[in-house]
């Protein structure tokens, strides 16, 4: 029995599925490229990510990404070089459901195309750096985003709100979309009911974290998890970081 193809993760459909030539030139049969193949020359050439980042927001192998990739870099080639007409159409792929899925399609293309560009993005803070581990944060710095760009932005205390209640604290800010560390399943949970946009294991600068989200180069970890919540002083949860005894994250 054959082995099941994986479904490729795409955010968005093209806006224009047929090209080809104006005089009418070209191939008697057009050129088909499939939507994950579409989607896999949009990351890669248009939004500038690398083989592995694409891999992890289609969510298949990196090895499968550049077959993806050769495959509809030669059918571009035909279609400029030869003039032959190009479709997109059909593949193995599955179409993200939209905002707060955490798929990591940042900024998501279906709320550009719907002109919702306001945002209101909070990070887990601490002195400028994006805090480890959600849970545990003594404040958010909240960003109020408008058309694609940062127009004003706070730091709030969370008055010693437990990973239960932060979610509804957020939701009470307005807030849409979330940047932190580590974060326990429960909080992941909690934050996808409050239809918050989940981007875990995020680490350095938080002004920095919040650009690279916009510009849609934000690396992150989507399937990240902290699995005890029990940590000392001096523990941090997140990539590159340390976790202590009878401690894991992991994706």
């Amino acid at each position: 029995m054959p082995r099941p193809c994986k479904r490729r993760r795409v955010c968005a459909l093209p806006a224009c599925r047929r090209f080809g030539s104006l005089e009418g030139t070209g191939a008697p049969q057009p050129l088909e490229m499939t939507v994950d193949e579409f989607e896999s020359i949009r990351l890669l050439d248009w939004v500038g990510l690398t083989q592995e980042e694409a891999a992890a927001r289609m969510g298949v192998a990196r090895a499968t990404v550049q077959g993806i990739y050769t495959s509809a870099r030669k059918k571009l080639a035909g279609c400029l070089v030869e003039g032959w007409e190009l479709r997109i159409q059909g593949g193995q792929y599955e179409l993200c459901p939209g905002p707060g899925t955490g798929w990591g399609c940042s900024p998501c293309p279906r709320r550009a195309k719907q002109g919702e560009m306001c945002m209101k993005i909070a990070v887990t803070y601490e002195n400028g750096q994006v805090f480890q581990h959600f849970g545990h944060t003594a404040q958010f710095k909240i960003y109020q985003v408008e058309e694609g760009q940062v127009t004003s932005a706070q730091v709030v205390d969370t008055n010693g709100s437990g990973h239960g209640a932060l979610a509804g604290f957020l939701k009470d800010q307005g807030v849409d979309t979330l940047l932190c560390g580590g974060i326990g399943g429960g909080a992941k949970t909690a934050l996808a009911q409050a239809g918050i946009e989940l981007y875990g294991g995020v680490s350095g600068s938080a002004d920095q974290a919040v650009e690279d989200l916009l510009a849609g180069r934000l690396v992150f970890q989507p399937d990240i998890l902290c699995s005890h919540h029990g940590h000392g002083e001096g523990h941090s949860c997140g990539e590159h970081h340390a976790c202590g005894e009878g401690h894991s994250c992991h994706s």
